[in-house]
């Protein structure tokens, strides 16, 4: 499953914690935006590390599930080509 993960993370020790625990499962495609393609007990766990690291009260995470034909509509506007390859032909 492919889901895209975006976060807004006040304190800069748990944002730092956050980015280190996403790019051990996905791609950053912009600074506080990853993707990753995972099955579902895969994003379970991670869930649960990302849980332990930041505060409910102040933090947001957020997982947005990219379905197969919502992915084959995308694009991004760059030269990168990392994760969006070959996909699109919008721009």
């Amino acid at each position: 499953m492919r889901y895209v993960i975006a976060y807004d993370i006040e304190n800069d020790k748990r944002r730092k914690k956050v980015a280190d625990i996403l790019e051990g499962y996905g791609v950053r495609v912009n600074y506080s935006v990853f993707e990753v393609d995972l099955p579902q007990s895969k994003i379970l766990k991670l869930l649960s590390e990302i849980k332990k690291v930041v505060s409910l009260k102040k933090d947001s995470v957020r997982f947005y599930h990219i379905s197969t034909p919502s992915l084959k509509k995308s694009f991004e506007v760059c030269n990168r080509g990392e994760v969006f390859e070959g996909i699109g032909g919008f721009v």
